[in-house]
């Protein structure tokens, strides 16, 4: 899933600076793909998988800098308290993703209607918990599709955090870099199923 992400999230490198080059420093793109490398290396040295999850989230944290590198290792981190032992079955995968946007929120006062990632998170987790489905591809889908909505819908929004705010009225018109690259992610977790026969793990 994270190798997908960073190919996903990598190809589109450009596209989210330029959109935070609008209102912000411009190198979003740059900052979510180095955070994602990092997840992505330190998921490769193996172990149990809340070492894992618990690894990817320091990894983020002390390898990168800046707003996107805390909020992402506050993910994995919470992910990784909230896993158990057993096999991850529909509601594992539930509480998995809903211990990661606690501990985001944790980090963040930003909600839906902020203009930030959290416009694609939150809507992409409460799908997650929503969908009656026992089929973990089904509940990444519901996730993607959240998510993609809420970042859309970003482009109508006024910016209340980071530099952006500064910008009053002036942070309309286009989305927020982070929900678009948030959006990608989730994307990239429900296209898995698509396309099983580039997964080898």
């Amino acid at each position: 899933m994270l190798r997908k992400a960073l190919m996903r999230v990598k190809e589109r490198e450009e596209e989210f600076s330029k959109l935070d080059a609008l209102t912000g420093d411009g190198d979003h793109g740059t900052a979510i793909v180095t955070a994602l490398s990092a997840a992505v290396m330190a998921a490769e040295k193996g172990a149990d998988f809340k070492s894992i999850l618990n690894n990817m989230g320091f990894s983020v944290m002390m390898e990168t800098s800046g707003s996107t590198s805390t909020l992402l290792g506050a993910f994995f981190l919470g992910m990784s308290d909230a896993v158990n032992d057993t096999e991850l079955d529909a509601s594992g995968v539930k509480a998995l993703f809903s211990g990661g946007l606690a501990n985001v929120r944790k980090q963040t006062k930003a909600e839906v209607g902020d203009k930030t990632m959290m416009d694609a998170l939150i809507p992409a987790v409460q799908a997650i918990e929503a969908c009656n489905s026992e089929d973990i591809s089904d509940l990444l889908t519901a996730a993607a599709g959240a998510a993609q909505r809420g970042a859309e819908n970003t482009v109508d929004m006024v910016a209340k955090f980071g530099r952006a705010r500064n910008y009053g009225e002036r942070s309309k018109g286009f989305i927020d870099s982070g929900a678009a690259s948030w959006s990608a992610m989730f994307a990239a977790f429900a296209s898995l199923k698509e396309n099983d026969e580039d997964n080898t793990g």
